[in-house]
Formats: structure tokens, C-alpha cells, sequence
């Protein structure tokens, strides 16, 4: 069991500890080892070896003295996407513009994953502040894909999905504006979870687009997920989009286990999923509905009309909020400083946003401020926000009818490395499947299914109404106990 430890998850080390099969200690010497060996993964921009060690020899203490009070996380070594604050840490969001900021606070996400025992082993690697679907738009480097190294993770949670599937954590924090959680979780035969927006707090988490960021699990089953959910999620008064909600108690509801698939119907949107499919994903999810029947799920074929128009219409909020958002980092007030002397202040803040951002930065910064600018606000910022209501509108005609909606996660299987990196076009459309759920500020998941023939993973996408999650995760739970899906080890 020792030498195996790297394999478990967050529930079955948890019963280790209690049972003294082995320490916190063990379990951090195993992670640490696996991440020095993967280290070509580059899932990690920082580690904090030193901290986590002292902290996994006190709980060492804890659990041999018997306390029977501490919380189910304590001791578990998780990693964070690198776009949460963590005092005295570096914070990098991926970008050579933050490659020497120190946080001097700490986000709500660690202060809550703290407030439960959680031991933070680093921060992992992202494109650059959030800006991509394959992390290689990161200043530090692409994370390469554990199942195939010549391969993209996804992103721009990609580091996040790599140290989970490559063994390096037992489950990490990233976060989803279009898909960021999803897509790289089902890249890389993980669980991801973006919860419903303003469920889990944005204080101290470096913001991309405010209206559809969201931060959420990546882990080995919907179990864990919903142990981290209900950690993460409930009211932080720092937070104006925070929802005054308590938080989920969504991991006692799985662990009673008294639901059955005919309690719930699930609706696919057949007309999203007429192009574009990669044909073995086509294939495999037409036989994964087809259980779903046989099992007694039953299945209702919706209509999403607007979803559509979601790339398009994402691609100008999401923009426009990131060329609002990203105005701070000038060299001045935040952010990389060429040290140079430049004549005038307008030729000083050029040199510094030029060479501090990247270029997928850079052209959003572009694309948002076009968008923003006067005589297009209405044009193009404003249309999208009336789109963004009608597809709201038809996700709620929806969960009328039904308690899930059933899609692949990404249309395509994970890309190799380089080869969407010249066509921003064809990789914006890998989140064609993602993006509607964050428009409509829906909580959605992606959980593996099955596997293609050359070997990777391939994920399905359930998403339920606003607050809905433990709905979704009760679905989610059947479908992962039934699909058998193992993950990378």
C-alpha cells in the first residue's frame, strides 16, 4: 500500500490516516517524489516543498494522538492554479508581467482549503492570466499531457488537470471562464467542476472576465469534487458577486447514496452536436446514451438555440471585461517594468505592456478594447449581453423539461503541442461545448468515459440549473459508477 500511496484519493486517505495505515508524512514524501520525476510534466511554476513537509509532520502528530475531530482534508496535499494569492508566494498568472509579484493576502480559496487542514504543495502552471485552451501560452512553458507527453493538457487550467492525472496532487483548484476547469479535466481523464457563479468567492483570485470566472475542483471522482465544493463554497461578504448562500453539503448527500437514475431526465442538445464532433467522440457518446436508457435514465432532446452564437458572443464579454480588468498592470502600479527611460509616460507604458504580456494577451487586450471603444459599445459589447440573456432564457425553457443537460465536453480529442498555437480561430472553437454554461452562470462537470483508440481520454459534460449542484453531482456519481472509467496512473 506504502509504495502506492501517490494512487489514492482524497477519501481513501483520509481513512488511511484515521486507521494509521500510513502518515501525512508518507503521503507528502510520495507527491513530492512524483513531482521531481515528472518533472518534465511542468505542471508546476512553484513548489513549496519546505512549508508542506512541516506541515505533514504536525499532522503526523494529530492523527497519532487520535483526534477524532480533524476535517476529512486534513493532511491532503492539493495543488492551486497559479492565479490565487497566497501571502508571501509569488503569483505569476502565467505571465512574465507578474513573474516577481509577492501576494501579500491571502485568496478565499486557500484561506478556506487552510481552514480545513488542506496542505498546499505549489502553484501550477496556466496560460497566461487564464488566456487559452492548451496552457501553452504560459511565460514559463507548456505543461505537456500525462497520457501522451507530445500533446496538450487543455487549459488554461492545464497544469491544474496535469498534477492531478500525472500524480502529483490528489486533487487541485483551477478555474473556468469558458471552459477552463472542463476541458483540460476531460483532456486529462480527470473530474473537473465549475460550479454555478458567484457559488465559490473570487476574492484574492486574479480576475480574467468578473462576469464568468469561477473557481472549482479537478480530482479523480465526483466524491472528492464534492467534498472540495462543499469547502470551497458559501457567502464571503469580500466578494460582491459572492451569493448569500451557506455553503453545499453536497458530499453527505452522495454518501447516502438513496438515488437511482430513473429519478432523473436528462436532456441532450442534439442540434449542437450535428457538426463539428470528432467522429470517435460522436461515436462514443451516441453508446454512452444509449446505456443511459438501458440504466432508466430518461432521455428528452432539448433545443439551445442561442448557444449557437456562444464563441462569438464570448469572445467580445470576455475580452472586453479582460481589457478593463488587465488596465491596472502597467509597470507603475502593478506588473513587469522594463527599467528603461523612456522619453514620455505613453512610450514608458507601451515598452512595459509590450514586453510583459503575451501575444494571445495581447491580442484580447485588442479585441476588448475595439469592442469597447465609442461607437461600437453598442455594436458589439451591448448586443452580446442581450444575447448572453437570450441563451440564459433558453437554458431555463430547458431545465423545465429536465434536470441535466448530456454533451460531450470538447468536440475534439487533446490536439499536439504547437499545432493550434498559429490558428487562435481553431482554438477558441475547442471550447465551443463549455463556453454556454458560463454565459448562463450554470454549474457544469466533466467526467471521463471512455478512451479512444489511440489511447486518450475522452470526457462527458453535465450541466444543471443555477444552484442545482447536488443534482448534478448525484447524476454525475451514477454515470461515473456505472461508465467504470479508470484514470492515468
Amino acid at each position: 500500500m506504502k509504495s502506492n500511496l501517490e494512487l489514492l484519493t482524497i477519501e481513501t486517505i483520509a481513512e488511511g490516516f484515521r486507521n494509521e495505515d500510513f502518515k501525512p508524512s508518507e503521503v507528502m514524501e510520495a507527491f513530492l517524489e512524483n513531482i521531481k520525476v515528472k518533472s518534465e510534466l511542468n505542471a508546476y511554476i512553484d513548489t513549496y516543498e519546505d512549508d508542506a513537509v512541516s506541515k505533514a509532520a504536525e499532522f503526523d502528530k494529530l492523527f497519532k494522538e487520535g483526534r477524532e475531530d480533524l476535517p476529512i482534508l486534513s493532511g491532503i496535499p492539493i495543488s492551486l492554479k497559479d492565479i490565487f494569492l497566497v501571502k508571501d508566494k509569488i503569483c505569476t498568472c502565467g505571465s512574465k508581467m507578474l513573474s516577481n509579484y509577492v501576494s501579500n493576502y491571502d485568496s478565499t480559496v486557500k484561506k478556506r482549503l487552510d481552514d480545513q487542514g488542506v496542505i498546499i504543495l505549489g502553484k501550477t502552471n496556466m496560460d497566461e492570466f487564464a488566456m487559452g485552451s492548451s496552457t501553452e501560452t504560459s511565460y514559463f512553458g507548456p505543461t505537456l499531457n500525462p497520457w501522451d507527453h507530445e500533446r496538450v493538457p487543455g487549459g488554461s487550467s492545464g497544469g491544474s488537470a496535469a498534477s492531478v492525472a500525472g500524480r502529483l496532487a490528489v486533487a487541485s483548484i483551477g478555474t473556468d471562464t469558458g471552459g477552463s476547469i472542463r476541458q483540460p479535466a476531460s483532456f486529462c481523464g480527470i473530474v473537473g467542476l465549475k460550479p454555478t457563479y458567484g457559488r465559490v468567492s473570487r476574492y484574492g483570485m486574479v480576475a480574467f472576465s468578473s462576469s464568468l470566472d469561477q473557481a472549482g475542483p479537478l480530482t479523480h471522482n465526483v466524491r472528492d469534487s464534492a467534498i472540495l465544493l462543499d469547502t470551497l463554497s458559501g457567502f464571503d461578504n469580500r466578494d460582491t458577486t459572492s451569493l448569500k448562500l451557506a455553503p453545499t453539503k453536497c458530499y453527505e448527500a452522495l454518501k447516502k447514496n438513496d438515488f437511482s437514475p430513473s429519478e432523473f431526465k436528462i436532456g441532450i442538445p442534439y442540434d449542437l452536436l450535428r457538426e463539428g464532433l470528432d467522429s470517435e467522440i460522436d461515436q462514443s457518446f451516441n453508446l454512452l446514451v444509449a446505456q443511459l436508457e438501458k440504466m432508466g435514465f430518461k432521455i428528452i432532446d432539448v433545443s439551445l438555440p442561442s448557444s449557437k452564437y456562444a464563441v462569438a458572443i464570448y469572445y467580445i464579454i470576455a475580452p472586453s471585461e479582460a481589457s478593463s480588468n488587465l488596465s491596472r498592470y502597467d509597470g507603475i502600479r502593478y506588473g513587469f517594468n522594463e527599467e528603461s527611460t523612456p522619453e514620455t509616460l505613453e512610450e514608458f507604458y507601451v515598452k512595459n505592456r509590450s514586453a510583459g504580456f503575451g501575444e494571445e494577451v495581447k491580442r484580447r487586450i485588442m479585441l476588448g478594447t475595439y469592442a469597447l471603444s465609442s461607437g461600437y459599445y453598442d455594436a458589439y459589447y451591448l448586443k452580446a449581453i442581450k444575447v448572453k440573456r437570450m441563451m440564459q432564457k433558453d437554458f431555463n425553457e430547458a431545465f423545465k423539461k429536465v434536470d441535466c443537460i448530456l454533451t460531450p465536453t470538447s468536440p475534439e480529442l487533446p490536439f499536439k503541442l504547437g499545432e493550434k498555437k498559429d490558428n487562435p480561430l481553431s482554438m477558441y472553437l475547442s471550447d465551443i461545448l463549455t463556453i454556454p454554461a458560463n454565459l448562463a452562470e450554470l454549474p457544469s462537470i466533466s467526467i471521463p468515459f471512455s478512451i479512444s483508440s489511440s489511447n486518450l481520454p475522452i470526457g462527458l459534460q453535465l450541466t444543471s440549473n443555477k444552484l442545482c449542484e447536488d443534482t448534478l453531482l448525484k447524476v454525475s456519481s451514477i454515470l461515473e459508477r456505472e461508465v467504470g472509467f479508470k484514470s492515468k496512473t
